[in-house]
């Protein structure tokens, strides 16, 4: 059986998703989201999540699959995704995972281990920080740190190793996932992932993620956010520590004005893109597309029926 499946994945704001539903004008694919906020009910407006019209005219997986308060993990992603695409090539259609949270494709596809190494200046950075709070405040602050945002990793490493409390706290920043998001995804997959990378000019894509951040504030963000609160769920969930929510938050219990909301999301959604960059860098045997056509639309059909496990 085929277990070829085509990837396509890239920064936030890349134009993804309007890509997969270009490719089901030509073949009958079915979507798997690798987004770890479009997977929650409510979050819509702030995740960029298919519309109605979208989500009819291609079957998507993995999008509005959980309540706000529940807990997911690249784990928990991957055993679910593997299910999804065996069901996907078994009916004879075309898996397409679309989406740009780096750690689920990578559990999906490769396995994750508790270390995770980041080839870039803001590791370097992240880990002056964390090295500087533990000669001045010692292990047990850290330990209170990795408490608060990883509480699994903490409970895991409750014999206070340093560098261990440090890599945990690291990863964290670096991606803003769990270290304990990556427990028991320590084994790949037997899929075979066809990676196209959608990588515009940095100047074209931080035009987009400010113009796509102005139009979300337009549409709604805020009452959406404010909706959620509403529905019951505490605005301290980790779904609602998200780009665009966070900030939203902030501003609804007046910590920070309109204004700065929406400065602060473009600026944080531009790092998080970053972030994204450097994880794709990491990718073997990938196809950067600059500008997505209908050419490579065919070369990726054209890979997926032709690519053999070697």
């Amino acid at each position: 059986m085929n277990k070829n499946v085509i990837v396509i994945t890239g920064p936030t704001a890349s134009g993804k998703s309007d890509f997969a539903l270009k490719l089901s004008d030509m073949a009958e694919i079915e979507i798997i989201s690798a987004d770890s906020r479009q997977i929650y009910k409510y979050l819509n407006i702030g995740t960029a999540k298919p519309s109605d019209l979208e989500l009819q005219k291609v079957q998507h997986h993995l999008v509005d699959y959980l309540e706000p308060d529940e807990d997911f993990s690249a784990g928990k992603f991957a055993t679910a995704a593997t299910q999804v695409i065996d069901d996907i090539i078994t009916r004879g259609k075309i898996p397409v995972v679309v989406g740009g949270t780096g750690f689920y494709i990578k559990a999906l596809f490769e396995g994750l281990s508790d270390v995770n190494e980041f080839d870039s200046d803001e590791t370097e950075k992240v880990r002056a920080e964390l090295d500087k709070i533990l000669r001045e405040k010692g292990k047990d602050f850290i330990y209170s740190m990795l408490l608060e945002v990883d509480y699994e990793s903490a409970a895991r490493y409750n014999d206070k190793n340093p560098r261990r409390l440090i890599r945990a706290l690291e990863y964290n920043r670096l991606t803003g996932a769990k270290l304990s998001d990556t427990f028991g995804t320590e084994n790949p997959s037997n899929l075979i992932p066809i990676y196209y990378v959608i990588n515009p000019p940095r100047q074209e894509l931080y035009k987009r993620i400010n113009d796509r951040t102005e139009l979300m504030f337009r549409n709604g963000l805020l009452k959406e956010t404010v909706s959620i609160i509403e529905r019951g769920f505490s605005p301290d969930l980790n779904s609602l520590n998200t780009v665009g929510y966070k900030e939203c938050i902030s501003l609804i219990f007046g910590e920070i004005p309109p204004e700065r909301a929406i400065e602060l999301t473009k600026q944080n959604t531009r790092r998080y893109a970053k972030r994204q960059v450097t994880w794709m860098n990491q990718i073997k045997n990938y196809r950067e597309i600059a500008r997505p056509s209908n050419l490579i639309l065919e070369e990726m059909l054209n890979s997926y029926h032709n690519t053999e496990k070697k």
